[in-house]
């Protein structure tokens, strides 16, 4: 997908371009910048004393020297200060000015840490707004991967309010679900002793009822002739119908354009369920719309899949931000819509 939030080590990740916050003197001190220093090696310590510094909201670039990426953006964040002194317009700063660096230079991927969460104190859920708000207009213009890289689960926090809300959403209809399914289990296995259980004497046995023979209404070759529309022609006609471009509606989805390429040329082209289901918010399509693409592709919405809960409240919420979906999936544990 376009925009991944992943966890891993940013030191790790084979990508083009990693994003280092530091400050304005470079200095390579600690915390993540600290640690992609001593990665690194000590080539980049030189190579940034010789870029004489960056302003906040700004960002250089210097090589990648001993990491699997080829080119490190050192960019400035804010320092929190309550929110009124322009800190998310110069964190903005921080993440256009980067993903801009990192296309002058031709890099098809690109990896961030949250920036300004740590030693700086910005508010972990607002730089998590500030970070998908701004890559996910960019990715509007742009064919770039991104990835969100985060260490634990201490530097990822979506805002207690939203968190709040979909766990009491789950709690009310994923947990009753299964309370629902643990009552049907029982019920059904006191039905099947009862069946198990031998039959009470008779006076006579009861002839066995004659079988009816089965008299197919319609041939098989009929009812293969009168299929309906599969998911990849059901998908185009929606986006007709929408009066969007492919383009717009494959990025609104978060899915990569070769993927979409492939639905398009191929009728019978089977996709994920996350597939179908970030084509179905890109599309802002209703709950009964949602089911219907996702039959079409084999797939159905269940109460008894967290994942499928969750999505259930955002499209019921009338909320189609596939972006703020993955942040909310991701804090759930759950499969990100796209690819």
């Amino acid at each position: 997908m376009p925009f991944e939030i992943v966890r891993n080590d940013l030191t790790k990740m084979a990508v083009d371009a990693i994003v280092s916050p530091t400050d304005e003197s470079l200095s390579g001190g600690g915390g993540v910048d600290g640690s992609i220093h001593r990665a690194a090696g000590p080539r980049l310590k030189a190579a940034c004393a010789a870029l004489g510094g960056c302003q906040t909201g700004g960002a250089v670039v210097t090589r990648g020297y001993r990491l699997p990426c080829k080119y490190i953006i050192h960019t400035v964040g804010p320092v929190w200060r309550g929110g009124d002194c322009g800190e998310r317009e110069l964190l903005t700063s921080c993440y256009r000015t980067a993903l801009r660096l990192a296309e002058e230079r031709g890099c098809a991927t690109i990896a961030f840490p949250l920036l300004s969460t740590g030693a700086f104190g910005y508010p972990k859920d607002q730089a998590l707004r500030v970070a998908v708000d701004t890559i996910a207009a960019f990715l509007m213009e742009s064919e770039m991967k991104v990835f969100l890289v985060i260490y634990d689960r201490a530097s990822y926090q979506i805002s207690a309010e939203l968190f709040s809300n979909i766990a009491e959403y789950i709690d009310d209809h994923y947990v009753a679900e299964h309370t629902d399914r643990r009552r049907g289990q029982l019920r059904r296995q006191h039905i099947a002793e009862r069946s198990a259980a031998p039959p009470p004497p008779q006076a006579f046995a009861r002839p066995a009822p004659m079988e009816t023979p089965f008299v197919p209404t319609s041939s098989l070759a009929e009812m293969l002739g009168h299929l309906d529309a599969g998911f990849s022609e059901t998908l185009l006609h929606l986006i007709d119908r929408s009066g969007k471009t492919d383009a717009e509606i494959y990025k609104k989805a978060n899915i990569d354009r070769k993927l979409f390429s492939k639905i398009r040329s191929n009728p019978s082209y089977r996709p994920s369920k996350p597939t179908v289901i970030a084509f179905a918010v890109a599309l802002e399509l209703d709950l009964e719309e949602t089911r219907d693409l996702l039959a079409r592709a084999g797939f159905a919405l269940s109460r008894s899949s967290k994942f499928d809960v969750i999505i259930e409240y955002f499209i019921r919420k009338g909320n189609y931000d596939v972006f703020a979906i993955n942040e909310a999936l991701f804090a759930f544990d759950q499969n990100l819509l796209g690819v």
